[in-house]
């Protein structure tokens, strides 16, 4: 079985507040820290996925939104 690279982001927002995301790697251990300074974040509309989802299928369905993400800002 191929392994899969993620990466979480865990956000904290002033009100105590946390949220861990999962999706492909931003940023790598070996990356300087100014290289990874955040110049925007948004939150996609809430979606209901199958439970039963498998990970490849999950993968699809982030990559289907970092395309959607690129396409906007360009």
């Amino acid at each position: 079985m191929k392994p899969i690279p993620l990466q979480l982001v865990t956000v904290c927002l002033e009100n105590g507040q946390q949220g861990v995301f999962v999706g492909v790697p931003l940023v790598g251990e070996q990356v300087p820290e100014e290289a990874g300074q955040i110049d925007d974040i948004w939150f996609s509309d809430i979606r209901e996925v199958p439970a039963e989802m498998e990970l490849a299928d999950l993968m699809r369905l982030i990559q289907s939104q970092l395309c959607r993400c690129k396409a906007s800002v360009q």
